[in-house]
Parts: C-alpha cells; structure tokens; sequence
C-alpha cells in the first residue's frame, strides 16, 4: 500500500512540474485536484495504454519505439481530456514535452525513494 501511494505522489509531483516547466500544459484548480488529475492519469496508464501499445505494435516497431512518445502524449491528452478542465494542453508539442516530463520525473523520484531499482552492478562469473 505504501508503494502505491508513493507512485501516487510521484505522478502528482511530476504533473505539477510538467505545468510549471512546460509551456502550454498548465492546471487550473485546487492543489488537492492535482492529486485526483493523478490518479485519473495513473487509471488512463494502466487501462487505455497497454491496449493502444498493443494496437500500434507496427507503428512502435517502424518507429523504433519513438511512436510511444506520440502514446504517452496521447495519453496526457486523455487525461487532460477527462480531468474536465482543470489541466489544458495548448497543442501536440506540448503534450509530448509535457508526457516525456512527466515521464522523466516519475521515474527520477521512484529512483530516489526506492520504487524502481536500478541494477548497476557488474557481475563477475
């Protein structure tokens, strides 16, 4: 549970740089919407992407993966879409600055409180 929770917190610290840094990604509401835009944005991650993965599996392969940068921009647009309002994005090139922000920064705070582990270590035989 504590896991999720900081995921949580982690997606919500993310979007709220994403709004700062990126211009034309911007949120409009209470600081406590921030956290529902969150858990909209981790629902949006974990039930509509893995199926538009697995529908675009072509265009990802041509593209060499850089077509998931185009999936999580769509993404953040969905969720901006179904936050209702409370997080606009002012066009294409800044939902893909703004997914490959978030993206960044997720993974940089789940590094730094221990979520994702990062195995350096070289391995003699």
């Amino acid at each position: 549970m504590g896991a999720l929770l900081l995921r949580w917190l982690g997606t919500s610290v993310a979007l709220w740089v994403a709004t700062e840094v990126v211009p034309g990604v911007d949120y409009h509401g209470p600081w406590w919407g921030l956290l529902l835009v969150a858990v909209i944005f981790g629902l949006v991650n974990a039930l509509v992407r893995p199926v538009v993965v697995l529908l675009t599996c072509p265009f990802v392969l041509l593209t060499l993966g850089l077509g998931l940068l185009v999936i999580n921009a769509a993404m953040l647009g969905l969720t901006a879409w179904l936050a209702g309002g409370w997080l606009t994005i002012d066009g294409c090139f800044s939902a893909v600055l703004g997914a490959l922000l978030v993206s960044i920064v997720s993974f940089l705070f789940n590094l730094l409180v221990g979520g994702t582990r990062l195995d350096l270590e070289v391995r003699a035989r």
